[in-house]
């Protein structure tokens, strides 16, 4: 059967897998499988178990819900996983045997559950849980009042709001524990005014290790995080003395002498690597930084638009004798499993074929890893290694029939050097049937964050412009991470300087491609990517047409509008806009958008709460004013994640403009066909 271009519709057939979760024992593997319901536009997910040996996968659980979240019991014969089955608007805590059997809920909480950890015994669980503010849980229970809905909201804090979330309740999300037998629910931390994330417990059960700010202002010093430790039974909690800077997720050595944590040290400084330390339990000396003399970043950056956005990293993960911890770090587009020597700090790869390790766990010797593995050309599948030989086997095979039925077309890796003779990591997609000796129109697609990177996982978006005869082209710019420090930092404090020079360098190569129109080319890209396509417009008329998605056109009305206020402050000189109002508008898109001709599409959300949509508003309405062909397409109910994690016919429905925009712009001779 003859192979046919990739379909936006795609997104309805697609499985997407994640949650890998390797058994104790190393023999099993459970797992979530993702997929949409067409007629209804609901996610669902369900757990999923493969024997490591590579036979057959066998569905675990069943029902039009969404099964997310599985950990094993520490003796593998239960499967504790998050659930909304049957009537529960809120995910909650449910056991299942391993070896049959129904699963059953164990908690019943009003409230949004967040992470869980079995206790090593296996009696008990710790998790985070916001409970549900005291007026939501009246409106609630009244009919009368939930019918009318929320009636106004009072604000006393700045971070009240969260892309994606909604608006934030007042309670804070605190450690509790639950019963594994009962469901027996007791709130362990509190605090009106902190919240509590990333519970590890010790080996032994007898303390509980976690993140926490508990300085005087928690809101506007995000870098004194600290590292706390409490006993599961309640009593006086402890900090463990580090330095200020950001830190997340620490775990205990085998013996409970150390913690290691991953984090940075200083305020602000958001370029900085993310790094490994290590730090006594006790809290008698000093972190020690393992990878100091590393220049790498220790978490999933790399992009994709079909399982979310990545960075939800595991802890890093201890061998038995607390030798070596393993973690992921993303360089140059892929994401990587590392060994670290916790005696000096010297660094393994265990893999250095181009790809993605999502999610890593660990059996409990140490001898087997399971992840997901997305790549270029590929959709994540359930992997394991054997860490001793760094032998891989591929467990699942979900969606690899539709892929090969469809052609993909080709990707060529390219390396460049950007205008400061830096160098400069880029790939180009051709459509499927490319003929080098056509010319085609081309797409210059620019990732957001900017701290992130594009490389080695599945773009179905790219491919799916790409099958629509154009040639696609992504670079990883000055600004992002995978590439050091210094590559990262190059655009603090100077968005559009740098980083328009690299994607201007990148243009530049690809125009001079025998195969590429001149006259013909697009750019696009959403968030920072939708702020950098609106600098270009403000900047050159080489691009024919351009699509700009939920971006950053002014930063001085960005400032308290995004839920990520203090993000952007601290780029910008950590003072507010009234102490920097020249810095901030100099860096703003608006400032130079009376100079922009290019026919621009805004792309935008209406529950954005990262880029408010007022930001693609200001633009649509200057462009309008301007007398320059644009239109603006709206999302309701949508947040700033829509193109990898909105509903699919609203994914669907804004490819479906995307094309129409670039068609009529860089395809104009098929009008008169």
């Amino acid at each position: 059967m003859a192979k046919t271009p990739i379909r936006a519709d795609d997104l309805y057939r697609f499985q997407t897998v994640s949650g890998a979760e390797i058994a104790p024992d190393g023999a099993r593997v459970v797992f979530c499988v993702g997929r949409v319901d067409r007629a209804t536009e609901k996610k669902h997910s369900n757990l999923w178990v493969t024997p490591t040996d590579a036979s057959k996968p066998q569905q675990f659980t069943y029902g039009d819900q969404r099964d997310t979240s599985p950990q094993w019991s520490p003796d593998g014969s239960h499967v504790a996983f998050l659930s909304n089955r049957g009537d529960q608007q809120q995910p909650q805590i449910h056991l299942i045997p391993i070896d049959g059997g129904e699963a059953r809920p164990l908690t019943k909480l009003k409230g949004d559950i967040g992470g869980f950890r079995w206790s090593p015994d296996g009696k008990r669980l710790v998790c985070v849980f916001r409970k549900q503010d005291a007026e939501a849980a009246e409106r609630e229970a009244d009919e009368g009042k939930k019918a009318l809905g929320v009636v106004a909201r009072h604000i006393t804090r700045v971070h009240f709001k969260y892309d994606d979330a909604g608006m934030l309740p007042s309670e804070r999300a605190h450690l509790w524990i639950i019963d594994a037998h009962t469901g027996r629910a007791k709130q362990l931390t509190d605090g009106d005014e902190f919240s509590e994330s990333s519970p590890e417990w010790s080996p032994d059960g007898r303390d509980i290790v976690f993140v926490s700010n508990r300085s005087e202002d928690p809101e506007f010093l995000p870098e004194k995080i600290g590292i706390h430790v409490i006993a599961p039974d309640g009593g006086e909690m402890r900090e463990i003395g580090t330095p200020v800077g950001g830190k997340s997720l620490p775990a205990y050595s085998p013996d409970g002498a150390w913690v290691a944590y991953f984090g940075s040290e200083g305020r602000g400084d958001w370029w900085k690597n993310t790094r490994l330390y290590v730090v006594p339990a006790d809290g008698s000396a000093a972190p020690r930084c393992l990878t100091a003399d590393h220049d790498l970043h220790l978490s999933d950056v790399t992009l994709g638009d079909l399982a979310g956005f990545p960075g939800a990293n595991p802890p890093p993960r201890w061998s038995p004798d607390g030798a070596t911890l393993y973690v992921v770090g993303s360089r140059h587009g892929s994401t990587i499993l590392y060994a670290v020597s916790v005696a000096d700090g010297s660094l393994r790869a265990l893999s250095t074929d181009a790809g993605v390790h999502e999610g890593i766990s660990m059996s409990a010797d140490a001898s087997a890893c399971a992840y997901i593995d997305p790549g270029m050309e590929s959709l994540g599948q359930v992997s394991v290694m054997d860490i001793a030989g760094t032998r891989r086997r591929r467990l699942t095979r979900f969606n690899d029939a539709l892929l090969r039925s469809r052609d993909l077309g080709d990707v060529e890796e390219v390396w460049f050097q950007g205008p400061n003779d830096n160098d400069l990591q880029g790939w180009i997609m051709t459509p499927p049937d490319f003929d080098v000796s056509r010319q085609y129109p081309s797409i210059m697609e620019i990732h957001g964050g900017p701290l992130a990177q594009y490389g080695h996982r599945f773009m179905h978006e790219f491919r799916y412009l790409a099958a629509q005869g154009y040639v696609v082209y992504f670079c990883n710019p000055r600004g992002g991470q995978g590439y050091g420090e210094e590559h990262a930092k190059a655009i603090w404090n100077d968005w559009g300087g740098p980083d328009y020079g690299d994607v201007m360098a990148w243009a530049d190569l690809i125009s001079a491609k025998p195969y590429i129109d001149k006259a013909r080319m697009g750019v696009t890209g959403g968030s920072y990517g939708g702020f950098m396509t609106a600098w270009i417009i403000g900047h050159t008329h080489r691009f024919k047409a351009a699509v700009v998605q939920r971006p950053v056109t002014n930063f001085v009305s960005m400032w308290g509008s995004s839920d990520m206020n203090w993000v952007f402050q601290q780029i910008f000189g950590d003072v507010p806009p009234w102490e920097g109002l020249d810095n901030y508008w100099r860096q703003s898109p608006m400032k130079y958008i009376g100079s922009a001709k290019t026919p621009t599409l805004v792309i935008h959300s209406e529950q954005d709460l990262r880029c408010a949509i007022e930001q693609g508003e200001q633009l649509f309405v200057a462009l309008k004013s301007l007398g320059v062909d644009t239109e603006m397409v709206r999302f309701p109910d949508e947040p700033h994640g829509l193109s990898r994690g909105g509903r699919t016919d609203r994914r669907i429905e804004r490819l479906n403009h995307i094309v129409r925009w670039f068609d009529t712009y860089l395809k104009p001779q098929q009008d008169a066909e």
